[in-house]
């Protein structure tokens, strides 16, 4: 009996070893990629935004992501090894039925889309998401919703980073199972902010603001 009791101790403890280490493993594994889409907007516009956010994040927060987003499309199995995948871009999106189910599927099942409006995307990206959830509509997010805080703290919400049309910077947001499960970052244009100093010749001050509301949406989205 004693005998037993101890081999039975012995596997449990195994097993919990094995779960962690896998769980340790999946931690490490973690990382973004950049969504390529169809429409002939350009998917890969501010090429030096995510390579700096990235830094940023693996500095500051303690994320250990590859220095080089992937690239992935909508309809492909390759979004689902990513907790997180980003999309920007300035003109036409296009989503065809693979992409809407796979995207569907995706954020069902735990993943995150940060779409960031780098100017002029929203009536295009707006169109294609109801292809996605038909029955869901873009809610702009609380000041106090927890991706305001989840590093830095951001109490008057989303920031402004650059200017376009003298409106106000939105976060909207959309929900599974009361999980945010996709941000649509508008009127901000967190991505110009977070590419090299010389490209928009932004103050470091916003600069700083843009890249720790990005680390803000990795960590939230890494952890939620």
């Amino acid at each position: 009996m004693a005998l037993s009791l101890k081999h039975n101790t012995t596997c449990l403890t195994m097993i919990l070893l094995v779960i962690a280490v896998f769980c340790i493993s999946v931690a490490k594994a973690q990382n973004l990629a950049v969504v390529k889409y169809k429409g002939g907007g350009d998917w890969y516009g501010n090429p030096t935004a995510l390579p700096n956010l990235i830094k940023f994040c693996n500095e500051n927060i303690k994320t250990k992501m590859k220095t080089k987003p992937e690239t992935v499309e909508l309809g492909s199995i390759d979004i689902f090894q990513f907790p997180l995948i980003h999309l920007t871009g300035h003109g036409n999106v296009f989503f065809d039925d693979d992409d809407a189910e796979n995207l569907r599927k995706y954020l069902e099942s735990g993943g995150f889309l940060h779409i960031d409006d780098n100017y002029g995307m929203a009536p295009y990206i707006k169109k294609e998401l109801k292809k996605v959830f038909p029955n869901k509509k873009l809610m702009e997010l609380p000041k106090n919703h927890p991706i305001f805080s989840a590093a830095f703290e951001f109490p008057e919400g989303l920031p402004k980073i650059h200017e376009h049309d003298g409106k106000r910077p939105q976060a909207l947001g959309m929900f599974h199972d009361s999980r945010l499960m996709l941000l649509f970052t508008y009127e901000s244009d967190l991505g110009d902010g977070w590419e090299d100093p010389e490209v928009h010749n932004d103050p470091e001050e916003v600069r700083q603001k843009a890249l720790k509301m990005g680390a803000n949406i990795v960590k939230y989205a890494f952890e939620n």
